[in-house]
């Protein structure tokens, strides 16, 4: 485990990671004692990393012990609902506020997923996808922006993932990403938002469709 952020903080990352990536069911039971044993830790970061899960509303802890909650179907519906309506402001703001060293970084994202998509490689190009998003987030100057939908997207990865996998809304998706990326490198904020608009709905139904 990594030394620069606490044992909590990673046991937490660790958990979030299984539950949102499918290891963990909903209504399965998770037990401080066997965490501790898979993992190799004390019940100490065990037990701080469930409290913040409980407050992710990705487990409930009870009398009874800690049940996964997990993502539900509505909570999908919500979570691609919620960035339809504010994503592309966030890209509209990137578009208006990025600098150059920032449309570097974001060019150099959308070469390496244009570069993954061709190789089918699901699992770098959702890498990408997650920073090409991030990134966004980052240079739209808005930590309230950037806060709400960050865990918005983390919480989507399970189905992302199968998104991804999916190398026909893989090679769309990318494409998406380049037009969002063109708009921004001409600031050009309605466009740019359009764009954002455009492949979040489209991710949106590729999700609900297959589900």
């Amino acid at each position: 485990m990594h030394k620069n952020i606490s044992l909590a903080d990673q046991v937490f990352e660790h958990l979030e990671a299984d539950i949102l990536g499918g290891k963990y069911a909903r209504g399965e039971s998770l037990t401080e004692m066997k965490l501790c044993a898979d993992l190799g830790v004390s019940r100490t970061p065990i037990r701080e990393a469930l409290h913040r899960l409980a407050q992710e509303h990705l487990v409930e802890i009870s009398a009874k012990g800690v049940i996964v909650l997990g993502v539900t179907d509505k909570d999908l519906v919500d979570i691609y609902d919620i960035r339809l309506a504010v994503e592309g402001m966030a890209a509209a703001r990137a578009a208006t506020l990025a600098t150059e060293e920032q449309i570097a970084e974001l060019k150099e994202t959308v070469d390496l997923q244009e570069f993954y998509s061709a190789k089918h490689d699901a699992e770098h190009i959702r890498l990408m996808d997650s920073r090409f998003h991030k990134l966004i987030y980052d240079f739209s100057g808005s930590i309230v922006l950037h806060d709400m939908l960050t865990p918005l997207h983390t919480k989507a990865q399970k189905y992302r993932k199968t998104s991804v996998e999916n190398s026909s809304r893989a090679d769309a998706s990318v494409a998406e990403h380049r037009a969002i990326f063109d708009a921004i490198v001409a600031h050009d904020a309605d466009a740019a938002e359009q764009a954002m608009i455009l492949h979040v709905a489209n991710a949106r139904n590729h999700i609900l469709k297959g589900k």
